[in-house]
């Protein structure tokens, strides 16, 4: 990992908020707060970090595609694969990915009271 990464291995990196309409959460969190958006397609939006700096704090995802209940909490990994693999051996289970999305490639896994959180890494 970079001396210039923004990013703390294993640390919380960004939040999903799940919505069941992305133009009315836009709308809304625009309106009550003045976030500004990325968009990545028609139920994506990625938030743009709050001080103006490079990268994003969080997004918007598909209710259905973001957790069973509440947001998703992602980590960052410098090394996915060992990550992963930590993961499994204390007691988390995967239940998607590893796939690629257009940031790296990240994986989702529930803990033993399940909750449901994800990783990612750069590519």
């Amino acid at each position: 990992m970079s001396e210039t990464s923004a990013h703390t291995h294993h640390g919380i990196d960004y939040i999903e908020l799940a919505v069941t309409d992305l133009d009315a959460a836009k709308r809304f969190y625009r309106s009550a707060f003045g976030w500004e958006f990325n968009d990545y397609g028609p139920t994506y939006a990625g938030i743009r970090r709050f001080d103006g700096s490079e990268g994003e704090a969080g997004g918007l995802a598909p209710a259905d595609e973001v957790s069973t209940g509440g947001p998703l909490v992602l980590l960052y990994s410098a090394d996915l694969d060992t990550t992963l693999r930590s993961v499994g051996a204390a007691g988390g289970t995967v239940v998607e990915g590893p796939f690629d999305f257009p940031g790296g490639r990240r994986f989702h896994f529930t803990d033993p009271s399940g909750n449901r959180l994800g990783v990612w890494s750069e590519r």
